[in-house]
């Protein structure tokens, strides 16, 4: 799971499911004491007296908030040929809109626990319609990493995959062969490639030669056969390997080694 593919919409999602799961806890209903007489011990019912009321409403709400984050980091998740992202939006509204008419039928005043349901769930709601909306909301919720402390003189780079710096060989090179960033040999004398016959043409070298990346924003990657069917999610703060030039796009290699087209180039940073 990629947690720096969240948003800040996906935080405000997680924080109204923690709203809705202490207000579960909380007197469903108040009541006006008499003067003269103490309620402050008074027995009130919370939420989960009711089966209907708390499964209805902040059971499922929590359920959809919890479907929208894991749908943010790992895209391309489906249940019944649904997107578990937008089941989790269904359940956000319904259970926005069950708490809604709940109030509404209430004979009785509503309590801290009525009250911040509605609140969480009015928040869950409007976090889960509006982060693909408004662009404030789209932005990335863990920022990217911090530049490493400059290494001195001579010493190798403490570079993980995904970081320009880091020794690995390009992709398609084996491993033992050590080659210069990009893929391309050095210049040097060397006898003819084996199993080509000597005085032929040598084979035209591509003039792709892959380099580490970073998007923007996060970005889908789609399969590599043309369908536009995410299979990963490219979060910002993290270097990706090209490995491909595909038309205006970009075969990319995720972390896990899935291979997929980025399709929107615009704004990548190069390593």
């Amino acid at each position: 799971m990629n947690i720096r593919s969240l948003t800040r919409g996906d935080g405000v999602v997680i924080g109204a499911a923690v709203v809705l799961f202490i207000a579960s806890f909380l007197g469903f209903i108040s009541v006006d004491c008499p003067s003269g007489i103490d309620c402050s011990r008074a027995d009130l019912p919370n939420a989960w007296d009711s089966l209907g009321t708390v499964m209805s409403i902040y059971i499922a709400g929590i359920i959809g908030a919890a479907l929208i984050v894991v749908a943010r980091a790992l895209p391309g998740r489906k249940v019944l040929g649904l997107d578990i992202g937008q089941f989790g939006v269904a359940l956000s509204i319904f259970a926005l809109w069950t708490m809604f008419w709940t109030i509404i039928d209430m004979n009785a005043d509503a309590g801290a626990g009525a009250i911040l349901g509605l609140l969480g769930t009015l928040l869950l709601a409007g976090a889960a319609i509006a982060t693909p909306l408004v662009p404030a909301l789209k932005v990335a919720l863990v920022g990217p990493p911090k530049p490493q402390a400059p290494q001195p003189y001579g010493a190798q780079p403490q570079g993980g995959y995904g970081y320009p710096g880091a020794q690995q060989p390009p992709y398609g090179a084996q491993p033992g062969q050590p080659q210069p960033y990009g893929g391309q040999p050095q210049p040097g004398p060397a006898g003819p490639a084996q199993g080509q016959p000597q005085g032929g043409p040598a084979p035209q070298a591509s003039d792709f030669a892959p380099f580490w990346f970073a998007v923007p924003v996060a970005r889908p990657l789609f399969a590599e056969d043309g369908s536009q069917t995410p299979i990963a999610e490219l979060a910002p703060g993290t270097w990706y390997l090209a490995v491909e030039q595909r038309g205006p796009g970009l075969v990319a290699q995720t972390q896990d080694g899935r291979r997929g087209v980025l399709q929107d180039t615009s704004g990548i940073q190069r390593g």
